[in-house]
């Protein structure tokens, strides 16, 4: 008999504790999320959460190789400024 495989379930974090992981400050993380250039998060009832395999997957959009290397990461947390017509 096989064993049966199985994915591990996702892991959830409140907003302090995905700041915690991405070493930076609740409050900037929601100034991302108000800016919608932060990592993907979801509302449960009035909660928002984030899955850890998308705070990673975020963070990893910042790889470098050195610091000329050309590719950019995630955007700074600031608001956006759209040229109007």
């Amino acid at each position: 008999m096989d064993p049966i495989q199985t994915e591990p379930l996702p892991v959830y974090l409140t907003t302090v504790e995905a700041a915690h992981l991405l070493r930076l400050s609740a409050r900037t993380l929601e100034k991302y999320r108000t800016y919608g250039s932060g990592p993907s998060y979801r509302k449960l009832g009035g909660k928002v959460v984030y899955a850890a395999s998308d705070l990673i997957g975020w963070a990893e959009t910042g790889a470098k190789d050195s610091t000329s290397d050309p590719r950019t990461g995630p955007p700074p947390a600031k608001r956006r400024h759209f040229a109007s017509t």
